[in-house]
């Protein structure tokens, strides 16, 4: 393969609550950034497993201080591009929607409902216009290997499914959850819109894990779902995609050919080179230099 039509991947992971750190990594240390959209939620974890380059995110910061509504989903995907990610692993805690899906099992999830209201959810605003298809939001390379990683672990695990994104940080009506299950929805969470739609923007492929702990507000007998039911699932969730995490990124860190996602902006920009601000411009350095004509030493990796 050309250097030009080929990668080597470096995995990004995104770790959702309960998830603070990836274990076995070698080389370990924390690097504080810095992007122009602002504060990631936590430093970065740099590191290697088994050679593989990994960069580590937090999503709500070690110690869980930040809110699905109040995190800076901008800069954390900046972040990430930045560090010289290429492919994104996203893990998440979910409620059930499907009655299949018990506590515990992972979804390997292929589709969303972005039901959020006011995160901002583009890096394209005035002054540099773009729109990237949004048809197929997950890497479907990702999404097999991740899926095979958990099966050779033990783990129970449905390959597809759609992830219904509500804003939080409530969970559900009873009506909202019932309304969610009609929609053929899987799994319910608050986290990963508009995470997928940013790492498109950024040309990194994407895939989540959906951890379910609980069965939302629907399932009479089990309950409304609390914290405390949560937090009891998550640990043992914690533990398997801890050992999925390992098992699924030496596979994924050979080289390999470009993929679509890798090529989202080729025609996405809509406003011409004229008309676009130097400031957006600016701001837009490490996710679309590529297209905008900007080498990586203009903005330089971590």
């Amino acid at each position: 393969m050309s250097a030009q039509n080929s990668v080597q991947p470096v995995i990004g992971v995104i770790g959702g609550s309960g998830l603070y750190e990836i274990e076995g990594l070698q080389n370990k240390e924390w690097r504080v950034c810095e992007t122009p959209w602002g504060t990631p939620s936590d430093a970065l974890l740099f590191g290697t497993l088994e050679g593989v380059q990994c960069v580590f995110l937090p999503r709500h910061g070690r110690g869980h201080p930040l809110p699905p509504s109040r995190l800076n989903y901008r800069a954390n995907i900046d972040a990430l591009k930045r560090a010289g990610v290429t492919d994104i692993l996203s893990l998440s805690a979910v409620g059930s929607l499907k009655e299949e899906l018990a506590p515990g099992t992972f979804v390997i999830v292929d589709q969303f409902i972005d039901q959020t209201q006011g995160r901002p959810r583009t890096f394209f605003e005035e002054g540099c216009v773009a729109h990237v298809s949004m048809a197929e939001p997950v890497s479907a390379r990702l999404g097999k290997a991740l899926a095979d990683a958990a099966e050779e672990e033990g783990i129970k695990v449905s390959r597809g499914g759609t992830y219904v994104v509500i804003e939080g940080p409530q969970f559900s009506t009873r009506a909202e959850s019932e309304l969610y299950r009609s929609w053929n929805g899987a799994v319910i969470g608050m986290t990963n819109m508009p995470e997928a739609r940013l790492a498109r923007e950024a040309e990194m492929n994407y895939a989540t894990v959906a951890m379910v702990t609980d069965y939302d507000c629907w399932h009479d007998s089990h309950g409304d779902v609390t914290v405390d039911m949560v937090v009891a699932a998550m640990k043992e969730n914690t533990r398997k995609a801890a050992a999925l995490v390992r098992r699924a990124i030496p596979r994924l860190g050979k080289e390999r050919p470009l993929d679509k996602a890798e090529r989202a902006l080729d025609n996405a920009i809509i406003t011409p080179p004229d008309a676009r601000r130097p400031d957006m411009l600016a701001r837009l350095d490490a996710v679309a230099g590529r297209v905008l004509g900007l080498a990586d030493s203009d903005w330089g990796p971590y």
